[in-house]
């Protein structure tokens, strides 16, 4: 096996939700579905969302238009990936994954777009997370 890597999952979570909250749990779920081919491969993996969501619910946050979720979601994302060595990008349009590719490419940290393309990781016939 290769060196463990901390991997931040990226993709879509709010896009096009309108904060549904049916909709915002399966795109949650389908973030999560790359977390155990990660973990089996001796990685890490992590999601911005399992550090916002809990700081926002001990802030008093339950609706995520209260403007310190904008405070809180993308700079979680952000301080996260200075401990990263790594980023999947799942599909789907996501401004916020979109900041997350930009900022691990500025930083020199590889960006994978199937998990098959991260070391260790058996890639499945058909990519179900993608």
């Amino acid at each position: 096996m290769t060196k463990s890597l901390m991997i931040l999952i990226a993709g879509p979570y709010r896009s096009g939700t309108g904060d549904d909250p049916e909709l915002l749990r399966r795109n949650l779920n389908r973030l999560e579905a790359a977390a155990w081919p990660i973990f089996q491969a001796g990685h890490l993996p992590m999601i911005g969302e399992w550090v916002a969501l809990p700081v926002l619910e001990s802030a008093g946050v339950t609706d995520l238009s209260d403007p310190l979720a904008g405070e809180v979601m993308y700079p979680a994302a952000e301080r996260l990936l200075q401990r990263c060595d790594a980023v999947l990008r799942l599909p789907g349009e996501s401004r916020g994954a979109d900041q997350d590719v930009a900022l691990a490419r500025d930083r020199g940290i590889p960006v994978y777009d199937h998990l098959g393309d991260i070391p260790g990781v058996e890639a499945p016939l058909v990519d179900t997370v993608q």
